[in-house]
C-alpha cells in the first residue's frame, strides 16, 4: 500500500490539466469582472445616444 501511495504521489500526469483549469477559471472571472465594471457605463451612453437620435428631426425636400 505504501508503494501505490509513493507512486502516486510522484506522478504528475495531472499536474498540467489543474494549471489550465485554474488559469482558463481566472481568465472567465476577469472576463465578468471587467463586464460588471463597463456594463452600466455602456447602459448609460446607449440611452443617451437613443434621446439624442430621438430628438433628431428628419428634413425632407
Amino acid at each position: 500500500m505504501k508503494r501505490i501511495f509513493e507512486r502516486f504521489r510522484r506522478d504528475e500526469c495531472g499536474a498540467v490539466t489543474v494549471d489550465w483549469v485554474v488559469l482558463t477559471a481566472a481568465i472567465v472571472g476577469l472576463g465578468i469582472g471587467v463586464i460588471a465594471v463597463i456594463a452600466q457605463g455602456a447602459t448609460d451612453k446607449s440611452t443617451g445616444l437613443g434621446a439624442h437620435l430621438s430628438n433628431q428631426s428628419i428634413q425632407t425636400f
